[in-house]
């Protein structure tokens, strides 16, 4: 069982939930997750661990209700109320070393899981620049944790409502343009943004992991549907990512699976292919 400690809205649909785990907590690494399931009869479901506390042996989970199952676990438990279960460590943890300078980069709610890969790299002795963006300011996520954690923070929204106007790849691009010097980049978010944060580094040969974590299904390397292409082979976000080398994922072969159910999720969502919510 895992107990819910505290839950309350981040922002619009995005939930933070605090749960009771001491056993993860103890043993999981920046860049790990769990898998979920809420009660007997529900969807196993892989989460990225957003932050830890080993003391009190605690995780801490960012969740977007995008469809039943994070409804579920979002809406219908509260604070005090009990999942059914929760494995977890599961995946690869980031690779953690002194490089130097490190750019952090997220966007959305990939900002969660990069937070606690800033963390641990400025405990390490790096230079942290953190980028971290989103549509809107309301939208923008745990902007005081990473301003913690970070030599540097800039802020990003798509409409230009805070921050810098436009996209996490204009001040990453700014950056290596005049020269300064970066030795890795870490970029966590929509696939669209890994892949441009990709193709932002890529002509000036900075190093640049991408985690998949969002394309995770069943988390064991079992079901195949987080399958990618990493240079040539294949691989499994699950067992053997979810970060990879972001130059060498093929993101066009990546983005189109990513359409295969495009027209069931519509229908669970009950827009028949009709809105804008899956385009």
């Amino acid at each position: 069982m895992a107990k819910i400690l505290d839950k309350k809205l981040v922002s619009p649909a995005v939930y933070e939930l605090v749960i009771e785990a001491p056993l993860i907590a103890r043993k999981c690494k920046p860049g790990q997750f769990v898998i979920v399931l809420s009660d007997p009869e529900s969807e196993r479901v892989p989460f990225t661990i957003a932050d830890f506390d080993r003391e009190k042996g605690t995780i801490t989970m960012i969740i977007q209700v995008v469809g039943n199952t994070s409804r579920h676990i979002c809406e219908d438990y509260e604070a005090g109320d009990e999942w059914d279960n929760i494995v977890g460590p599961l995946g690869q943890p980031s690779e953690m070393k002194n490089f130097g300078t490190v750019v952090c980069v997220g966007g959305g709610i990939g900002v969660a899981p990069v937070y606690p890969i800033a963390r641990a790299y400025k405990e390490l002795g790096n230079k942290v620049i953190s980028i971290i963006g989103a549509r809107n300011k309301d939208l923008v996520l745990w902007e005081e944790r990473m301003r913690a954690v970070s030599d540097e923070l800039i802020v990003c929204t798509d409409d230009g409502s805070y921050g810098h106007k436009g996209f996490v790849t204009d001040p990453l691009k700014a950056m290596l343009e005049k020269g300064e010097k970066v030795d890795y980049v870490i970029a966590i978010g929509p696939v669209i943004m890994m892949r441009n944060v990709a193709r932002t580094t890529e002509p000036f040969k900075v190093f640049t992991a991408v985690s998949l974590n969002t394309i995770m299904v069943d988390g064991t390397g079992m079901c195949g549907g987080c399958r990618v292409l990493v240079g040539g082979e294949n691989k499994f976000a699950c067992v053997d990512g979810p970060e990879f080398d972001a130059h060498k994922v093929d993101f066009a072969n990546l983005m189109e699976r990513q359409k295969m159910y495009k027209t069931q999720e519509s229908v669970e969502w009950g827009c028949g292919g009709a809105c804008k919510c899956l385009k």
